[in-house]
């Protein structure tokens, strides 16, 4: 059993891999903590996978590498990479040099002796270029909002430790990486806390990721998390409450146009055809939407009684006699 297992996604980072784990081997044996570094190669298409290869040769025991046939993203590569680990803590870092092992110690200690479930790093001063601190700055007030926590001010800080159990009982999928502190409370791991710590300016190559297209997708993907979390199991709260209003207001719609028409026609009042009247078509129109909105929700809980997850509960301990 390792005290700290460090996950290392990467993707053509070859520059960096050596210098990126001599100085995290420097901090764990000055702080005498039993460790593992999990590189994660997410289809790099230069060096990386050999450089990892005479790590895993030179340091068996703390030395692991996973390799993609190609580029799957950061979330599948911290899933198997998580599937993977050992250790007691689990920290995660990119390997760009622009997150600081020396923090390590200080995140460790936050999980281990102050009781966090998951600390993630803070960095008040950015060397980034303004495309994606400001983006930033924008999707961490919107996931603040909406995921409830809100002593966190860097949601995608790739800096961040975990208790293991909390990574054990984590999906991470699609792009959700950036969510690991709502994903966390959803698995229901309360105790989330937040750490400053030091951000490097980039040493090699350049950033693999532009900021508004990580800022809109990172939108989509908080409120699909958000939807989920909350309507998840139970989808028909959600299109059956709002199908059965749209229908309800467009049959009260069109009742009102039946009776205004009966009106004239029983007062001698010249009135056009109902079906001449933009005013039927429209609660039509809202009739069938409630309808699909209605039925949208009875196959969605068709479908969620049919998962084999519908009764996949995180369950902390049990007392059994």
């Amino acid at each position: 059993m390792k005290d700290i297992s460090v996950v290392i996604p990467l993707y053509n980072e070859e520059e960096s891999i050596n210098e990126l784990y001599a100085w995290i081997e420097r901090v764990m044996v000055a702080n005498g903590y039993s460790f593992e570094v999990i590189f994660v190669n997410d289809g790099s298409t230069d060096g990386s996978w050999e450089v990892i290869e005479k790590l895993h040769c030179e340091n068996p025991e703390r030395v692991k590498g996973i390799k993609f046939r190609r580029n799957y993203g950061k979330s599948p590569a911290l899933y198997c990479g998580f599937k993977e680990a050992q250790g007691d803590v689990v920290i995660t870092m990119d390997a760009d040099l622009q997150d600081s092992p020396d923090e390590i110690p200080g995140l460790y200690k936050m999980i281990i002796e102050e009781g966090y479930d998951l600390v993630s790093g803070y960095k008040q001063k950015r060397y980034d270029p303004l495309s994606k601190t400001l983006p930033t700055k924008l999707f961490n007030a919107t996931a603040r909002k909406i995921s409830g926590i809100k002593n966190l001010h860097d949601f995608n800080c790739g800096l961040k430790a975990y208790r293991k159990a909390v990574v054990k009982n984590i999906e991470v999928y699609g792009e959700m990486h950036r969510y690991m502190p709502y994903l966390a409370k959803n698995a229901g791991f309360s105790k989330i806390g937040e750490k400053v710590v030091q951000h490097q300016a980039r040493k090699y190559g350049e950033s693999k990721f532009m900021g508004w297209n990580r800022f809109v997708n990172g939108y989509l993907d908080l409120l699909t998390l958000w939807f989920l979390s909350t309507f998840g199991k139970k989808p028909m709260h959600v299109f059956g409450f709002l199908g059965s209003i749209m229908f309800f207001i467009g049959l009260l719609s069109a009742f009102g146009i039946g009776v205004d028409k009966l009106w004239c026609l029983a007062n001698h009042i010249p009135q056009r055809l109902v079906t001449n009247s933009p005013w039927f078509y429209i609660s039509l129109t809202m009739m069938i939407i409630g309808t699909q909105l209605f039925l949208t929700g009875f196959v969605g809980d068709l479908i969620s009684r049919s998962s084999q997850n519908r009764n996949d509960y995180q369950i902390e301990e049990e007392l059994k006699s």
